[in-house]
């Protein structure tokens, strides 16, 4: 028994101290994590949240005041944007009002039964053409108003370019004579701005729808007067407004050949026209241009001149040396019927040449085709595009612009261009 209580281990045992402390110990670590579970975590995800918030909110602000600043720094831009806006559509308000007013003008001149006056046309050819005379065709259809009401009132025999609207005109050359009638085209620019297109009643206007109403016979006529088409036509004739605009208010149709007398001419030939306007100006090489292609002409068919020697406008016509196969008509021209002449002839040609605008926009109107010369377009770009929808939309005939412009920049002209071929045949 001693020997098995001498061999046991002998444990000390645990003073109260050692106790004591380990107790403390213990409890201090479920103190520490107490702490942390319950008050440092907590106020550690509190402070993260916080500085999260802070960040985001901080963020957040400069975001906005980004944008603040952006749009403040567009304002000025969007509010000019918005004045644009606002004048265009004042100003498109105001291009409404004044197309509706000339409408009801319109209106009001053509209502009744009493004899009415249409004209008296006064200014470019082309625009006669172009624009008047299926301006009057449309007012006649869309108002309904008889032949019998109408007496047209121009210059040249053009009144045969209105046989489908009315037989009943006056020729102002038997009212008054050239003479007369380029001055009092002269006087009356002054009161058009400097214009020659009829953008009101001038005085020389009013004498000759005095005198025509006393040659037809005609009392208490109104007048529809061209300066209502140029008023309604104004916006488009600038470029701001669509062709439907034009299309609405226009009647084009083919227009038969005058029944005039001519002079003896070729079975088959090409008539030309060329005098000088701005978009084709009067150069010594543009006068050599021509000059070659009119020759160059000749040497496939006979060509006929319309040069008319008539000082009635402010185009001159160009004139070239005469050659074979090349034939002048100035002497059969005369100013009461010389347009009627001009358009007879060509409708019986195999072709027309010729400046672009006057006889150019009417030649496909009769059935022709057309090559409408040009070195400045500027001035056409609006009457190219109408010529070009309205010709093929009627059945016309072919309508083919030439720049001649286009030839400068390769050094060539069609003068250069003839003598090559010919080196080239040789």
């Amino acid at each position: 028994m001693a020997d098995e209580r001498a061999g046991r281990e002998v444990v000390p045992s645990r003073s109260m101290t050692s106790t004591a402390v380990y107790v403390v110990l213990v409890a201090r670590g479920y103190l520490v994590k107490g702490i942390n579970r319950f008050v440092v975590r907590p106020y550690r995800r509190k402070r993260k949240s916080a500085r999260e918030q802070l960040k985001n909110t901080l963020m957040a602000v400069r975001v906005q005041t980004w944008r603040l600043w952006r749009r403040a720094k567009a304002v000025p831009a969007r509010a000019e944007r918005q004045v644009r806006v606002w004048s265009d559509t004042t100003q498109s308000l105001r291009t409404y009002g004044h197309e509706w007013s000339v409408e009801r003008e319109i209106g009001r001149v053509v209502s009744g039964k009493g004899p009415l006056l249409v004209g008296p046309w006064l200014s470019e050819v082309g625009y006669e053409v172009l624009y008047w005379v299926p301006f009057v065709r449309w007012v006649q259809s869309h108002y309904g108003i008889k032949s019998s009401r109408l007496t047209v009132v121009t210059r040249g025999g053009a009144a045969a370019w209105y046989r489908d609207i009315t037989p009943q005109a006056v020729e102002i050359f038997d009212l008054i004579t050239p003479e007369e009638f380029a001055q009092g085209n002269l006087k009356r620019a002054p009161e058009t701005g400097g214009s020659l297109k009829q953008w009101k009643v001038t005085s020389f206007d009013q004498t000759l729808i005095e005198a025509a109403s006393r040659r037809a016979g005609l009392e208490g006529t109104k007048v529809l007067h061209p300066s209502l088409m140029y008023g309604l036509f104004e916006q488009f004739m600038l470029g701001h407004r669509h062709m439907d605009f034009l299309r609405r208010r226009t009647s084009y149709r083919l227009i038969d050949a005058p029944d005039v007398l001519l002079p003896q001419l070729p079975d088959d030939y090409v008539a030309v026209k060329l005098y000088t306007a701005a978009s084709l100006p009067d150069t010594p090489a543009m006068r050599r241009t021509l000059q070659s292609l009119v020759l160059s002409l000749a040497e496939r068919s006979p060509v006929v001149m319309l040069d008319t020697g008539l000082a009635l406008d402010d185009h001159d016509d160009y004139t070239f040396e005469r050659a074979s196969r090349i034939l002048s008509i100035r002497e059969a021209l005369h100013p009461r019927d010389n347009l009627a002449v001009q358009s007879a002839v060509i409708a019986r040609a195999r072709a027309f040449v010729g400046t672009c605008g006057s006889l150019a926009w009417l030649a496909p109107m009769m059935g022709v085709d057309t090559t409408a010369l040009l070195a400045d377009p500027r001035f056409l770009h609006g009457h190219l595009q109408v010529g070009r929808q309205m010709f093929q939309a009627m059945g016309g005939g072919s309508f083919s612009p030439l720049d001649l412009s286009a030839l400068d920049p390769l050094g060539l002209t069609i003068a250069s261009a003839r003598s090559e071929s010919r080196s080239a045949a040789q």
